[in-house]
């Protein structure tokens, strides 16, 4: 994952934890926030990949168990090497195996992950807490666009996420303005996909689609 875009994902959930009026934090509150946020993150991650390897072993055992089982093998004499059971298990075990080997090496990957984002200068938590800095200043205004381009919608009842996903848009497209427009879209188009409902995506995108038109971005 590049590191601008694992920023935003990032700042939205550093956005999805607020729980106060956004300018009441310090610096030193987003940084606490998104450590709690990555620890969380990465706790649940290492527990499905445990998870997931757990499974993966038990299937590995069932397929060996299965393969040892089978008349192809009970027929053989004792003491010699099971052959693959056609159709079942001759190439699955290596694969399962393969995809154990994976797992565990993402768990790693996991961890460095995690002290590489925790790292004060790290650019992936110094995009992030720039982005919400940038919305603790303009906060009134860029909701205040939301609402105005969010036709037959009440701004209250909008889904937070969506909001949230907006928000970082409006901040990289108006504020902070280094990033390529198209790349802008198109990453809060992915976070729409995977953190909200299935009409977000068209939603967001009509959304930011008038945002650049009022203002004349290319």
């Amino acid at each position: 994952m590049q590191a601008r875009r694992a920023a935003r994902e990032l700042a939205f959930i550093l956005f999805s934890q607020f729980d106060k009026k956004i300018t009441n934090y310090s610096k030193s509150d987003l940084e606490d926030i998104i450590l709690k946020s990555v620890r969380i993150l990465t706790s649940n991650a290492s527990d499905e990949l445990k998870t997931a390897v757990g499974s993966l072993v038990a299937m590995r055992d069932n397929i060996e168990t299965y393969e040892a089982e089978h008349e192809t093998n009970l027929n053989r004499p004792l003491g010699v090497t099971n052959v693959p059971v056609p159709y079942m298990t001759s190439d699955m075990s290596a694969r399962v195996t393969e995809m154990i080997d994976i797992a565990e090496k993402t768990l790693l990957a996991l961890e460095i992950a995690e002290f590489t984002t925790l790292d004060s200068q790290n650019e992936v938590k110094g995009y992030a807490i720039e982005i919400a800095e940038y919305f603790q200043k303009h906060n009134k205004e860029i909701d205040e666009i939301i609402q105005k381009h969010a036709r037959n919608w009440d701004f209250q009842r909008l889904v937070k996420m969506d909001k949230d996903i907006l928000r970082i848009a409006i901040v990289e497209l108006l504020y902070i303005k280094d990033a390529p427009m198209k790349v802008v879209i198109d990453e809060a188009l992915e976070l729409a996909k995977k953190y909200s409902t299935d009409d977000s995506a068209s939603f967001i995108n009509g959304i930011l689609a008038k945002v650049i038109v009022e203002n004349g971005l290319k």
